[in-house]
């Protein structure tokens, strides 16, 4: 089965007043999520952004997750990377690396 994954913003920090507009964001909380039949796994982060002056200003109510997500991979996140990891994490759940078997002189049944 193959992991299907989702990227989501959960929040925007915005600067409430600027000279381009009202609520500018400066900073968007992302995650990357992974599911794979009962196996979960994510990464999460923050992206900022400079308030640039004379830039193409979306106003706030307009913005769409996909034009956001956007600015991060643009900005620092790495996209790529970020879907790696999550793979990595679903796949040590499916295969764990590391095991911890029991104690050779434990009592067995």
């Amino acid at each position: 089965m193959a992991t299907v994954i989702t990227w989501n913003i959960s929040r925007l920090d915005c600067v409430p007043q600027t000279p381009e507009g009202a609520d500018y964001v400066v900073t968007a909380y992302w995650s990357c999520n992974g599911a794979n039949g009962d196996y979960r796994a994510n990464v999460y982060g923050t992206c900022s952004f400079a308030v640039v002056q004379g830039e193409a200003f979306t106003p706030y109510a307009d913005l769409t997750q996909d034009q956001v997500l956007g600015w991060c991979w643009v900005n620092g996140v790495d996209k790529e990377s970020a879907e790696a990891a999550v793979e990595q994490q679903i796949q040590n759940q499916i295969n764990p690396p590391i095991v911890s078997p029991p104690l050779p002189w434990s009592a067995q049944p």
